[in-house]
């Protein structure tokens, strides 16, 4: 099967990390998939207010979603919508797990997530981005969180679904995964697939982002060690 923009089925988009791109947040990351970029910025650990909101065993994760209004070919309009909240909750879900939240009781930490461009997976890649800009400001991970999103198309599976393939395939199937834990924290399924066919998509999309992972490490061991030098 060839793709529309030329890639073999198992092949990502052209990928683009990096981090500390927003210089007053505590941790921040960017994150490109072929046309489609996420800028996650950090803030916190920081004491929650008003009180009445704390939790004494453990912090608040809160996470903002967000499409730019320029990011698709048709304006968004500013401000929350019923995706935007619905994609904020699913990406705190997908990262929670990762973290220890204990470690700072009756504080908040806060991730926003601005996609400035989207062609498809605009929701993993705000949760790979989370996932950096979360261990670039120095927050207590157990792991990172590692995200990408597969279907069916044409009878082959194929991984990291552009704009185009989105209304083609059969299922589109976002999962978010800690490589060194063995965990998926986000298992989602738009469209109706056999068993068979669900669990070998979970299976290509696992394989993916343990590759994903290890471009995480890389680009933060790289910060670190360019800082470590100066």
């Amino acid at each position: 099967m060839k793709r529309v923009d030329g890639r073999k089925p198992t092949e990502i988009r052209p990928v683009e990390m990096k981090v500390g791109v927003v210089k007053n947040a505590d941790g921040s990351a960017l994150v490109r998939f072929g046309n489609t970029e996420a800028i996650a910025a950090v803030y916190g650990p920081k004491e929650l207010h008003p009180k009445h909101l704390q939790d004494n065993e453990k912090a608040i994760l809160k996470c903002t979603y967000m499409m730019a209004p320029f990011s698709t070919t048709e304006r968004n309009k500013p401000g929350p919508s019923r995706r935007s909240i619905e994609i904020s909750k699913v990406i705190k879900e997908a990262i929670e797990p990762a973290l220890f939240l204990e470690e700072y009781p009756r504080a908040s930490i806060d991730v926003y997530i601005l996609v400035t461009q989207a062609n498809a997976g605009t929701r993993t890649a705000g949760i790979n981005a989370a996932s950096l800009a979360l261990a670039d400001a120095g927050i207590p991970m157990r792991d990172l969180v590692s995200a990408i999103a597969a279907g069916k198309i044409e009878g082959e599976y194929v991984i990291d679904l552009n704009g185009d393939e989105e209304k083609v395939t059969l299922a589109d199937i976002p999962l978010a995964y800690m490589p060194r834990e063995g965990k998926i924290t986000l298992l989602q399924m738009d469209g109706n697939l056999p068993k068979e066919d669900v669990k070998n998509i979970i299976k290509l999309a696992i394989d993916t982002c343990k590759k994903l992972y290890e471009m995480q490490k890389k680009v933060l061991k790289e910060k670190w060690l360019k800082e470590g030098v100066e």
